[in-house]
């Protein structure tokens, strides 16, 4: 697989579930070559813990517990680890997080000789709470960096092909499938699982009712795969169906189509409106936005209906393509699509970034650098958004309000992450810790709570995505015909994002 050098922008990720920062960009980076011993004396481990005492992170880089040998495929290069221990790695990870974290002097200093590496990096966060009572940070996350790399880069992740939502976590539980895959199993021939299907139960263990713990580890186990080959029984019910049936799918390596059913129709007073489905903001999006607003331009599209109720997220230069193919050159040429705010010492370090334009070209990752994207050129767009719309999402949407484009939101309010990271790996993880806060070319970002509708519309599971009739499509239609917000329709109003069974906090959605 050739190497992923993307642009300093392409490497900004603003996902739901992932937090990160790149010493590559904001602080240098320790080389190595694969494997290699290094002086006992000179590791991180061989220091004594000093509270309030910090060694420079890029001195304690890749010196891991159990070093990798060979060649990475995604870099083409040697892997860098050096022989280190769990010590090792914990040192690194507390002078990386005191560098970039955003909130690093809330993060209480702990004894890395204590604790595992992922118990360490769990602490490694702010304890304070948002004036809701949430957490500050619930968004730190670490992945296995082999598999991180084949969901960011080539949306690739073993499971089933289908995205499902928990409606109800305590039993009777509702677990229902809201959108699939093309090519997936659960899209095969015969087997044709659709948005609306209810889970029943997973290798006959009863989904909705039981509450055993070793039977919900189960439950989770079979609804998460980790690798492709794994027979898994679902017993569901489609939605409009009375009678339940039993299908086997079979786990594989799904591979994400992050924009799906683009298309146009007449709408309100003879207007023709164009419709995409966008799910994930990863690199082969980009060319597929492309095409599909390439399609919609082609097509006389002079209204935009933009599917984000279940995009959590992703790589910010994604959106700032989204975002100019919306609004234009006209609209948006030398304006600000977003800025970073970092933590104190990066900020007076001057090696925060610049602040990113709208991107009218290719990013040299999907499609070639300086190729132009098409636009649409429009002064109002409206998206389809809900508590699953994250990050990179809403910093589409916050963008474009930005210069004034006229955002009208249809759904429910939004996640509220204001924040984003860059990837950084280290001994075989790659780590997500928040680094930086975003804002508008207004000075904008203030929505830790979530983004607020337009029309407040529950998300409809009796129609599919894109159907005139399902409630959000609606209620857009309807506001583009007079302005104003329906009255919700009866429909399942429960939409929440799919989150494992009993489990603190959601494994990724790529999952499934």
């Amino acid at each position: 697989m050739p190497a992923f050098s993307p642009p300093r922008a392409a490497r900004l990720w603003l996902g739901r579930l992932y937090v990160c920062g790149a010493a590559s960009l904001l602080v240098a980076c320790g080389g190595g070559g694969g494997g290699g011993g290094a002086d006992a004396s000179q590791r991180p481990g061989a220091q004594s813990w000093v509270a309030g005492v910090f060694r420079p992170a890029e001195s304690q880089t890749n010196f891991c517990a159990a070093p990798r040998t060979g060649i990475d495929p995604y870099t083409t290069q040697a892997f860098a680890d050096k022989a280190g221990s769990t010590l090792d790695e914990n040192h690194w990870l507390r002078s990386w997080t005191h560098d970039n974290y955003l909130w690093y002097d809330e993060v209480v200093d702990r004894n890395p000789a204590l604790y595992t590496t992922p118990e360490y990096f769990a602490l490694l966060k702010t304890p304070a709470l948002t004036p809701a009572g949430l957490p500050k940070d619930r968004f730190h996350f670490s992945y296995p960096t082999e598999k991180w790399n084949a969901m960011s880069l080539t949306g690739e992740s073993a499971g089933y092909g289908m995205h499902l939502a928990m409606l109800q976590a305590q039993p009777p539980r509702e677990l229902a499938v809201v959108y699939t895959e093309p090519g997936s199993p659960a899209a095969a021939p015969g087997v044709d699982v659709a948005r609306g299907a209810r889970v029943l139960s997973v290798n006959a263990i009863d989904l909705v009712n039981e509450n055993k713990p070793e039977r919900i580890a189960a439950l989770n186990s079979a609804l998460s795969p980790t690798v492709a080959g794994v027979s898994t029984q679902f017993t569901i019910l489609d939605a409009g169906a009375s009678v339940p049936r039993t299908i086997t799918l079979q786990s594989a390596q799904v591979v994400s189509q992050p924009v799906q059913n683009a298309r146009t129709f007449t709408g309100p007073n003879g207007r023709t409106v164009g419709y995409l489905q966008f799910n994930d903001h990863i690199r082969t999006a980009e060319q597929q936005l492309a095409q599909a607003m390439e399609k919609l331009r082609q097509e006389g599209a002079t209204e935009l209906i933009v599917d984000l109720r279940y995009n959590s997220g992703g790589f910010l230069y994604v959106a700032s393509q989204l975002a100019y193919m919306i609004a234009g050159r006209n609209n948006s040429q030398g304006r600000i699509f977003e800025r970073s705010v970092f933590n104190d010492k990066v900020e007076a370090s001057g090696k925060a970034v610049a602040p990113m334009s709208f991107l009218a070209t290719g990013s040299g990752n999907a499609i070639p650098t300086g190729v132009p994207l098409p636009s649409l050129d429009l002064r109002r767009v409206y998206v389809l958004a809900g508590a699953n719309t994250c990050s990179a999402s809403e910093s589409l949407i916050n963008g474009l309000q930005g210069i004034d484009i006229d955002v009208v939101k249809i759904g429910a309010t939004t996640c509220g992450k204001p924040y984003g990271f860059y990837p950084q790996a280290n001994c075989g993880s790659t780590y997500f810790s928040v680094q930086f806060r975003t804002v508008n070319a207004k000075g904008f970002g203030d929505y830790a709570e979530g983004i607020a509708p337009t029309c407040s519309v529950p998300d409809d599971l009796t129609h599919p995505l894109g159907d005139v009739r399902e409630a959000r499509m609606a209620a857009a239609l309807n506001h583009m015909a007079t302005g104003a917000c329906t009255v919700a329709a009866a429909v399942p109003a429960r939409g929440a994002a799919w989150r494992p069974l009993q489990r603190p906090r959601p494994l990724p959605r790529h999952c499934c």
